[in-house]
């Protein structure tokens, strides 16, 4: 099952299909046509032949409504022997569907992956050698500047994933950040999402002390509403510990239930009003009913 390190790159290409243009650029800037839409194809690259050969994503970019350049994007995280078999394949089948030239852009975020990517696949018939290519953690952009972030939030998030615990990661995640702020709502929150899953626990904690409230100025209503409920969960969880501790210094038994009641509580109001009365309850079910 694809895991969600692997599955990102494809969600941010399905929401940006020129992205892979982009990305395409990062790698052989030559092989980018002049192109007006790119639009996501079907990635099921099967022939007249039993064997079914799926790739990960397929982007074409067109000129008008004709498709002038089809690419074949894979995310690949480990070494697949099956791999040198299969990619001649899928060339060859879009080609022949697409009628246009067509190339395969491999994407690893793991530099010796990148390495065994970029070897050469000799197809048997003199000269005819393929040569992937590879978009490696050294290929993807280091985004620091806001400007640039804004123009391409997709490509930002790609490098704050890559690059969040080299020494300029926090210029890189506050450029993400920035991004942020200029797209949909809904976007930007799964964006975020995503990211903080996935960055590792160092750079994790950068990015959540800069999503406080208390050390940026937000920009958007938006930005502020979705950075001030954290610090607003964070209250609440302090006031339930102090509940709890009000009730343990009383000599109340708390049962795991109303103690999974208290820290579930996000109501800063009800659980003010629980702890008015814990000072003063005879039993604790005076305390919650």
């Amino acid at each position: 099952m694809p895991t969600r390190e692997h599955q990102i790159w494809l969600e941010l290409i399905r929401e940006r299909p020129s992205l892979a243009a982009d990305l395409l650029g990062c790698v052989c800037p030559d092989v980018v046509p002049a192109y007006h839409q790119a639009r996501v194809e079907s990635g099921e690259l099967a022939d007249h032949k039993p064997t079914e050969y799926r790739a990960d994503t397929v982007v074409s970019l067109l000129a008008g409504q004709t498709p002038i350049l089809s690419v074949i994007v894979e995310v690949q995280r480990r070494e697949d022997m099956t791999k040198p078999w299969s990619w001649p394949a899928y060339l060859a089948t879009l080609r022949a569907r697409m009628r246009c030239p067509v190339v395969l852009l491999v994407i690893t975020p793991n530099a010796p992956v990148a390495g065994w990517c970029r070897r050469p696949i000799s197809l048997g018939h003199p000269g005819s050698v393929l040569r992937p290519l590879v978009l490696g953690p050294d290929e993807i952009p280091l985004i620091t500047d806001p400007r640039q972030a804004e123009t391409n939030p997709e490509l930002s998030v790609l490098s704050a994933l890559t690059h969040a615990d080299s020494p300029h990661g926090e210029k890189v995640l506050a450029a993400m950040l920035d991004a942020f702020e200029h797209i949909d709502p809904d976007q930007a929150g799964s964006y975020i999402d995503e990211v903080l899953a996935m960055l590792p626990a160092a750079a994790r904690h950068v990015l959540e002390a800069m999503m406080s409230t208390g050390t940026r100025e937000w920009k958007s209503d938006f930005a502020r509403r979705l950075y001030g409920q954290g610090e607003a969960e964070g209250e609440a969880k302090g006031e339930a510990k102090m509940l709890l501790a009000v009730l343990s210094a009383r000599g109340f038994a708390v049962c795991d239930e109303t103690r999974a009641r208290v820290f579930a509580c996000t109501d800063l109001d009800q659980l003010e009003a629980w702890g008015r009365r814990a000072a003063n309850a005879v039993t604790i079910e005076e305390v919650f009913d």
